[in-house]
């Protein structure tokens, strides 16, 4: 897998690994810099592009993918957090939608009628709260306590302390060191030390040194028992990074398709122009040959009327055209960069489409069932519902596990120890015990030793009587899997729809641009052959006027279907779920931001007149 371009660094500074868990870590900056890639396709304030250097820039520059890039990231601090006992954070944005065209009179840029994802891809793994026994943190805790105490205490019976006012010095030490694991169990061990001194006469030892080294552990054998309980946000955890990575997978394929989209309109666009030029050009000679003959008497002044007429009207049909040209050239301007068309590199370029969109001959489609069987191998949608379900399962068996009883046995263990000097208040015919005499490491012998050891071991037992809590919660999730089961029935039946829709468009595409072709081919004859009656005196300039209207909508036509079988195309891949396949776009290197392929402008670059602004 490749390196995602969105990376964390470690902390900074401090004592190395010692102190690096108390640190943040380096949270790089975000990068608004555009990929070399569009400066090299840039000659003359034209921006040179094909098809692949559209998917290479899409995949370097784009901001949606960029945005979606950060979701990977996300969810490995979160399965971070559940290694560590916490709660799943809910993180990442969903996909978003790609940019559409300025105008597609005529074209269905969904033609499959679905082809797009009915199913939004979320990071969340549907895990938003705790539900089932409490997880406690996995990270092993250690704790130190030290206190100094000076007590002066008056006393009203002597007999007890051996004088009016006891006075007492404490140091007290401790250390606790406590880890809970992922299978229920609880282990803490504590070293305590405790130095006193008295001003009296009725201790043996004065001063002394008390400790004890204890090791307490407990587990759970009925509720919060397993791993499969207490380690379940881990499970999910890892569920929520496949989510993400087919999270981004669908950003990459919406917004490849959409820009796709912008690019061939683009392409169709510029067929526009040229078509609306030549209708314009058509109609401009056709008025300075009528002014030439209303000058010498063969044609009535009213016919110069009515080509100016068309003139003007050719003349609106082309402003239009060049403004919806500039419109498109904008949004796809937007799409490739990541600083949008304020980029100096990018404001006044115009961009120039190297590819022209391609008909087959035949379209070569497997059966309608194999479609449907590829499909439902390719769509993210399906990939990603069977993995919420998978952590819907995982949560339920946690949840069942709260309706048992909460049955804890623990033990204790303490090695205890005394060591000091002997009170010198004492009376003569008082003596301490030798073997507490001495100094900490007579104390440290004496608890390693184990000579004074105490040992306690137990159970607990809490059994709820009513339960509800448990079972609504048990219920619920249930539930709520049974949603999930049916929800992936419907996206299955719907991908049988969507793959249905889309090869019908595909089909219509072709059918109406196969029309449009013929159309316009037969309204191209119908003009020349009314212009040949027109300059023998047997057509009329009317019937001319109306010939070049309806060859201008047949080439719009033309088009318009052009465009519309590049959209079927795509949403046709689309509802396939092969767009990355039939694009030869690697994940690896979407995800790191980074296309090998190097774009190079062909030897001879096609003529270019700059449209109006």
């Amino acid at each position: 897998m490749a390196q995602n371009a969105i990376q964390i660094g470690p902390a900074k500074g401090g004592l190395g690994w010692l102190t690096h868990p108390y640190q943040q870590r380096y949270i790089p900056p975000i990068n608004l810099a555009n990929s070399d890639r569009i400066e090299s396709l840039i000659r003359a304030g034209n921006l040179y592009l094909s098809a692949l250097d559209v998917i290479a820039l899409v995949l370097e520059n784009n901001l949606d993918v960029e945005i979606q890039r950060y979701g990977p990231v996300l969810t490995k601090e979160v399965s971070r957090r559940a290694l560590g006992g916490g709660l799943l954070r809910d993180v990442g944005v969903p996909v978003a939608a790609g940019p559409q065209s300025v105008s597609l009179t005529g074209v269905n840029v969904n033609a499959s009628g679905g082809a797009t994802s009915t199913a939004a891809v979320s990071a969340s793994g549907g895990v938003l709260t705790q539900l089932g026994p409490t997880i406690p943190s996995l990270d092993p805790q250690f704790v130190f306590y030290t206190n100094f105490a000076h007590y002066t205490s008056p006393q009203s019976n002597t007999v007890l302390t051996g004088t009016t006012a006891l006075i007492q010095q404490q140091k007290v030490y401790q250390a606790e060191y406590y880890q809970y694991t992922d299978f229920g169990t609880y282990a803490q061990l504590t070293y305590t030390s405790s130095w006193s001194r008295f001003n009296s006469a009725l201790y043996n030892l004065d001063p002394y040194t008390s400790g004890n080294l204890d090791l307490q552990v407990s587990q759970n054998l009925l509720q919060g028992f397993g791993r499969p309980v207490i380690g379940r946000n881990i499970k999910v955890a890892k569920n929520n990074e496949k989510v993400s990575d087919l999270q981004f997978k669908q950003q990459v394929i919406t917004t490849i398709s959409s820009v796709l989209n912008l690019y061939w309109d683009l392409v169709s666009f510029n067929e526009d122009l040229k078509a609306r030029k030549d209708e314009l050009a058509t109609a401009q000679a056709l008025y300075e040959d009528n002014k030439k003959q209303v000058q010498i008497g063969t044609l009535a002044p009213i016919e110069v009327t009515r080509a100016e007429a068309q003139v003007y009207s050719s003349q609106q049909d082309l402003l239009i055209s060049q403004t919806n040209l500039l419109q498109q050239e904008t949004i796809l301007k937007n799409a490739l960069s990541r600083n949008g068309v304020a980029s100096p590199t990018l404001a006044e370029v115009h961009v120039v489409p190297l590819d022209t969109i391609q008909v087959p001959e035949k379209d070569e489609l497997k059966p309608i069932d194999d479609l449907v069987k590829d499909a439902l191998g390719h769509r993210v949608e399906i990939q990603q519902q069977k993995i919420n379900i998978d952590s819907t399962q995982i949560n339920l068996k946690a949840i069942r596990n709260e309706l048992k009883p909460t049955l804890q046995v623990f033990a204790e263990l303490t090695n205890n120890g005394l060591s000091g000097s002997s009170n010198y208040l004492l009376p003569g015919q008082i003596v301490a015990d030798p073997a507490l005499i001495g100094g900490y490491s007579n104390l440290l012998g004496q608890i390693f030793k184990r000579d004074y050891p105490s040992y306690s071991a137990g159970l607990s037992l809490n059994i709820p009587l009513r339960n509800r809590i448990a079972q609504s919660d048990y219920a619920t999730t249930a539930l709520g899997l049974r949603q999930n089961e049916l929800t992936l029935q419907k996206q299955v039946n719907q991908i049988r729809v969507d793959v249905q829709n889309a090869v019908i468009g595909l089909r219509q595409a072709r059918v109406r641009y196969d029309s449009a072709v013929k159309a316009r081919i037969l309204q191209a004859q119908t003009l020349d052959a009314d212009k040949k009656k027109y300059t023998l005196g047997a057509s009329t300039v009317f019937q001319v006027v109306t010939d070049e209207q309806a060859l201008a909508s047949a080439e719009s036509a033309e088009t318009q279907a052009l465009a519309n079988y590049s959209h079927a195309r795509i949403a046709f891949d689309q509802a396939m779920g092969t767009t990355l396949e039939v694009n030869h776009i690697s994940m690896d290197e979407a995800l790191s931001g980074r296309v090998a392929r190097k774009s190079v402008l062909p030897a001879q670059l096609p003529q270019v007149e700059q449209p109006q602004q």
